[in-house]
């Protein structure tokens, strides 16, 4: 087959259904509500309260379906995987997802969502290979009314066979800006240090230009003693790609004083990470120009 052939053929694709169409398992509730946003640190008086609406990036949590799951995906969506496999385009990586919101969310809101094959593109040439991008597209909405779209694209691709390096990649850098400039100052000399409002004295990380208790511009900064225990993970699980070798654990670890950050576990294999792993931390040299913060296992708890 051409490849203008499998171009065309992919493209009839378009707005077809990727999933059958699903209804929430529960109506928007407060409980849930109050679970994420425990989970994410987020204290706006928006999501509290009589007249509370659900934070708008919970969008797609009321469309799981939970362990039991809802139907699955329809036969054209596997259809189309499935001409992309035949095509050579055997590897799939997950790239982006985009939501927008139309209105917000409110308990006792009851769910209904649709999901389609919005585009599938042209034949492109990535790092990881020459492949297609294809977008799905799920329209959820309370009643009648829509309340928020959610698309999620995947690449199909033909991996592309890659020479070893000669020499070790160097580890991607850290964006620093003029809001975290401090922070990576402190890393660089070994030091952990978390911004502290001087108003009203919260603690907060990452490094925000501005308080979330109070909105005051002021801060100042204390040094995290570096104790600290994996509040959750994910096994990070994906091609090769220069200066990772997964599969490997990236953890949120809950300092003492409070705050949560992201990081590597150290000292302890992957598949032995736990949530309430007590950890310590180090500074780990990568190069002459990186130091970045990690957690290390306590020999004590990681045996």
């Amino acid at each position: 087959m051409s490849e203008d052939e499998l171009g065309t053929r992919l493209k009839a694709y378009e707005g077809r259904r990727a999933a059958v169409s699903g209804r929430g398992r529960d109506p928007v509730n407060t409980p849930m509500i109050r679970h994420w946003c425990e989970a994410m640190g987020d204290i706006n008086p928006a999501y509290a309260g009589p007249d509370a609406i659900a934070p708008p990036t919970m969008l797609q949590a009321w469309t799981m379906g939970g362990l039991s799951g809802h139907e699955g995906r329809t036969g054209d969506y596997d259809e189309l995987l499935t001409l992309l496999d035949e095509a050579g385009c055997t590897s799939v990586v997950a790239t982006d997802c985009e939501q927008e919101y139309v209105r917000p969310l409110r308990p006792g809101d009851e769910i209904t969502f649709a999901t389609v094959i919005e585009s599938v593109s042209d034949r492109k040439t990535t790092k990881l290979g020459t492949g297609y991008f294809v977008t799905t597209r799920t329209d959820v909405k309370a009643g009648p009314t829509l309340v928020g779209t959610h698309r999620f694209r995947i690449l199909k691709y033909a991996p592309t066979r890659r020479k070893k390096p000669e020499q070790p990649a160097l580890r991607p850098r850290p964006v620093v800006n003029r809001d975290n400039a401090g922070f990576w100052d402190g890393v660089e000399r070994h030091r952990l240090l978390i911004q502290r409002c001087t108003h009203c004295a919260t603690l907060r990380f990452p490094w925000l230009p501005g308080c979330n208790s109070c909105g005051s511009p002021d801060w100042d900064t204390v040094e995290a003693s570096g104790e600290g225990t994996v509040y959750s993970y994910v096994v990070m699980h994906h091609p090769p790609f220069p200066a990772f070798s997964p599969p490997y654990a990236v953890a949120l670890i809950e300092l003492a004083e409070g705050v949560r950050m992201i990081s590597d576990v150290v000292g302890v294999p992957y598949d032995k990470v736990r949530i309430g792993l007590p950890v310590r931390l180090e500074f780990q040299v990568y190069d002459e120009e990186l130091v970045l913060p990690v957690f290390r296992a306590r020999e004590e708890e990681a045996v």
